[in-house]
């Protein structure tokens, strides 16, 4: 039986979308073709019909995590709250405890030198997008800096987010969030 191409495009969106939550959750390495087509609800057969391999799927996968996360920046730019809003948001319990939903960066930074230059270049892609968003908040100093601070930003937002999910003592990596959040905030202040 022959599907309609809306159906077949569905049902890669549907895999591309379970993978992104899916690797944030367990990692690239560590999620296999069979559990993830079972969470996506299809036969691992159906794979190969929307991916050469697991490694497309990846790049697909992370270029949707990193989408989601330049998304979630627009918004809190339209929203008003600008980086302020979003670094709250980021600092959360909420975030930290829901990877699957949450930054691509802080999961993939560490798996990225594993991967194919095409999977690698996705991932760069969404970093550089970010930044440049990100940069945006600091009109009054020059595109070098303003890409310099937001660089920084984004890399203390990740390796927060890393170490504070990397540890075991609840109220020690409540700690790490809430110090990181006060480090961001002081960060976006304007000089």
């Amino acid at each position: 039986m022959r599907y309609a191409k809306e159906h077949k495009d569905r049902t890669r969106q549907r895999i591309v979308d379970t993978a992104a939550r899916r690797f944030r959750e367990q990692g690239i390495e560590g999620e296999g073709v069979k559990s993830l087509m079972s969470a996506a609800g299809l036969t691992n057969g159906a794979f190969y019909n929307h991916f050469a391999s697991k490694e497309d799927l990846a790049r697909e996968a992370v270029t949707a995590a990193m989408r989601e996360r330049v998304d979630r920046l627009r918004y809190w730019f339209a929203s008003g709250e600008g980086l302020a809003g979003m670094i709250r948001s980021y600092f959360s319990v909420g975030h930290r405890d829901r990877p699957g939903a949450g930054c691509a960066v802080a999961i993939f930074s560490a798996e990225m030198v594993r991967h194919t230059d095409e999977v690698r270049a996705a991932y760069t892609e969404g970093v550089r997008e970010f930044i440049a968003i990100a940069a945006t908040h600091w009109a009054s100093l020059s595109p070098e800096d303003a890409l310099s601070r937001a660089t920084a930003l984004y890399g203390l937002m990740a390796g927060t987010m890393q170490i504070a999910r990397a540890t075991q003592d609840d109220v020690f990596s409540k700690a790490v969030l809430e110090s990181g959040m006060h480090a961001a905030l002081a960060m976006i202040e304007i000089d």
